[in-house]
């Protein structure tokens, strides 16, 4: 099996999720993970492969499946052959609903739900049936209904009968993620507010009361990137969001995002996301929505 990459996707800190939704003729996007929450919707697509974890298996024409973060996935078109394949892709941070609130009983549903998520689950289709034309209305509601019907959603399928758990062994490696560091979280929310700014190692240190040295090897211990590595990762989320968002050139968007070398920009770009940034753009050629 191919290596995963790790996507960047669009969704910035203020936001609650992103909807995405096209109808296209095919699956192009490798092998991936990231560290939202994905609520996949796919229909039309009878003979398509998907990848979640270790789990592989060819889909029907009707098919909803909860990925877990950081678990990686993958839907391919193999024996597909409609050229009306409909997608609707719902993405949210890992800490939309914090773990304190779901730890209250009323949630305990949706809690369970998450957890399994770690492996991958689908649901049947009589729930399908069920959630399929909500999910599909999703875009056109905002704000803060948008996320009360979202988790209106989450908890019917909660309840559902006959989920069914995709992988067997967990490639979920979240807890790598869970940094519990007040100082990262500053350096973190630094970063996102001002990823347009130059920012240096030296900055960052001081904000948070460290040497360079023992900032550098603090940030790749606690999440397994350099500090670079992490900035750029961060920057190329918001160049992500800008691609779909704007009509801005690649160009100024590269610029705009932090980026002082379109070249860096774009090498940069085509390594993390395996296509170039106009490549990018063009495959969220649909409806995509920010809540």
């Amino acid at each position: 099996m191919k290596t995963a990459i790790k996507e960047i996707t669009p969704l910035t800190q203020s936001d609650c999720y992103t909807l995405f939704s096209r109808v296209k003729k095919d699956f192009n996007f490798p092998l991936h993970y990231h560290d939202e929450f994905e609520l996949n919707l796919i229909l039309n697509a009878k003979g398509a492969k998907r990848v979640i974890g270790d789990h592989i298996d060819v889909i029907d024409d009707v098919e909803l499946v909860l990925v877990g973060s950081n678990l990686q996935h993958a839907w391919f078109t193999h024996e597909c052959t409609s050229q009306e394949i409909t997608e609707v892709t719902i993405q949210w941070h890992k800490d939309l609903f914090d773990d304190k609130f779901l730890k209250r009983n009323q949630l305990s549903f949706i809690r369970k739900m998450f957890e399994r998520s770690k492996k991958g689950i689908s649901f049947p289709r009589e729930t399908i049936q069920s959630v399929c034309d909500r999910i599909r209305t999703l875009n056109h509601m905002n704000g803060f209904h948008g996320v009360m019907e979202l988790m209106s959603i989450l908890y019917d399928l909660s309840i559902s009968r006959n989920i069914r758990t995709l992988s067997d062994s967990s490639f979920n490696s979240d807890q790598q993620y869970n940094y519990n560091s007040r100082r990262l979280e500053k350096a973190f929310d630094y970063m996102n507010s001002n990823y347009d700014k130059e920012i240096n190692l030296k900055d960052i240190a001081k904000l948070v009361n460290m040497t360079e040295v023992s900032f550098s090897r603090f940030i790749k211990k606690r999440t397994g990137n350099t500090f670079i590595d992490s900035l750029n990762e961060i920057r190329l989320g918001h160049a992500s969001r800008m691609l779909i968002d704007t009509t801005h050139s690649i160009s100024e968007v590269s610029y705009n995002c932090g980026f002082n070398n379109i070249s860096n920009f774009n090498r940069l770009f085509k390594k993390k996301k395996n296509c170039t940034p106009r490549e990018f753009r063009e495959n969220f050629a649909g409806t995509r929505i920010f809540v």
